[in-house]
């Protein structure tokens, strides 16, 4: 009896056994199934597609890189060719003349010898040469000026000193603002001009009563001889009385553009010429 229950203990030990050694089998199975999934090959797939969209995208990056290293020859002479440029436009800006705006038109013998003198400079003869046409030149008298009055000075801002203005006076103007501004003051100067010296039969009949009334303001003192509009006259297309142009007006005041005055009732603003 005894003998048969050590057997039966000796047997169901040895089965125990190998059930622990099948089911260590089968745990490092699944453990190995978990660490190589089936599904690990399309993985390794959208792997490889995005490594070769990467270097697509690398090689078109090289492409750019050695077409923007093609170019920067090309562009340095173009650069230097705009620097050249540059030098002979500032250099012809230092023989013109500041107060071109101011004098007559000359007369067509008078262009000639300008232009001649000019080309000599620019064209680089010898200081012999542009010393006879420069005589030749400065002789020349300017043609009189029709019933004493000349054109309306359009005295321009240069950026130099719109930017030594301070921040609060200067604001958001910009130089072709202002200029604009002048070029429209010297409009209205010049059409008030033109109903000083205009005879009654060449207006017409609207005109009549505000050429008498220009010629009444014309004729006071400190307005006479002088270019002038009124504050009526402003009507665009640069100018106009809205904050803008009350900025721009005070910004030409304050750089000696224009002044200003009271003639009656009417505001009377003054175009002044160069220093």
């Amino acid at each position: 009896m005894n003998s048969n229950s050590k057997n039966a203990g000796s047997s169901l030990d040895s089965l125990m056994s190998s059930f622990n050694a099948r089911i260590l089998q089968l745990q490092e199975l699944v453990i190995a199934r978990n660490m190589y999934p089936a599904s690990s090959i399309a993985d390794l797939s959208a792997v490889d597609s995005a490594v070769t969209a990467m270097e697509i995208q690398v090689q078109a990056i090289k492409d750019r890189f050695r077409d923007e290293i093609e170019a920067i020859p090309k562009t340095k002479k173009l650069i230097n060719a705009c620097l050249q440029q540059q030098k002979k436009l500032q250099n012809m800006s230092l023989h013109i003349p500041s107060q071109v705006a101011d004098r007559m038109t000359l007369s067509n013998s008078e262009t000639t010898q300008t232009s001649r003198s000019l080309f000599a400079e620019f064209s680089g003869q010898d200081s012999g040469s542009f010393e006879v046409l420069k005589h030749d030149v400065e002789p020349a008298a300017l043609p009189k000026e029709k019933k004493g009055r000349a054109p309306p000075p359009t005295w321009f801002v240069t950026g130099s000193e719109l930017d030594s203005l301070s921040s609060y006076m200067r604001g958001r103007l910009t130089l072709e603002k202002v200029n604009a501004v002048i070029t429209d003051m010297a409009s209205y100067a010049e059409a008030n001009a033109q109903l000083l010296t205009a005879p009654k039969k060449k207006l017409a009949e609207n005109l009549w009563e505000k050429a008498l009334e220009i010629r009444d303001i014309g004729a006071t003192e400190g307005v006479k001889g002088k270019h002038f509009f009124l504050e009526a006259d402003i009507k665009g297309p640069a100018l106009k009385l809205d904050n803008t142009g009350k900025a721009i007006l005070t910004v030409l005041r304050h750089l000696g553009r224009i002044s200003e005055t009271r003639v009656g009732h009417h505001r009377v603003f003054i175009l002044h010429k160069p220093h």
